[in-house]
């Protein structure tokens, strides 16, 4: 007889209920949010420019000081569960937007694949 495996936290909880490093978990790697955005003032839409961070290694898509980046950059703006109105700036298939708006992660997510380049595989 085989046992059921546990659904994943990200099915099981709620973006306020997880720990943090469950929530440090659902970043993908993408950098999207570390990429300079505009967003339409008619029709409110966002667009994703090729500027990044400074502290951005486009080469790794992650941050060089992560653990300090709000006080390197006063304009990185730290996702919590208390500004996910902050969420609609991230790209679509962000976890913690999609997560936020009752979406289940892509199937190309590490959390799913297990393989943190799966992001980039993906497109």
């Amino acid at each position: 007889m085989m046992l059921e495996q546990p659904a994943p936290f990200w099915v099981d909880k709620s973006l306020g209920e997880m720990t943090p490093d469950e929530w440090e978990s659902l970043c993908d790697g993408c950098a999207k949010c570390c990429l300079e955005k505009l967003e339409d003032p008619d029709s409110g839409e966002i667009s994703f420019t090729d500027v990044g961070c400074g502290l951005l290694d486009v080469d790794a898509c992650r941050c060089t000081d992560y653990s300090r980046r709000a006080r390197l950059m006063p304009d990185c703006q730290r996702l919590t569960i208390t500004n996910v109105g902050l969420f609609k700036w991230m790209p679509k298939t962000c976890a913690y937007r999609l997560l936020s708006e009752g979406k289940d992660l892509p199937d190309w997510h590490p959390l799913i694949t297990g393989d943190m380049d799966s992001v980039h595989r993906a497109g």
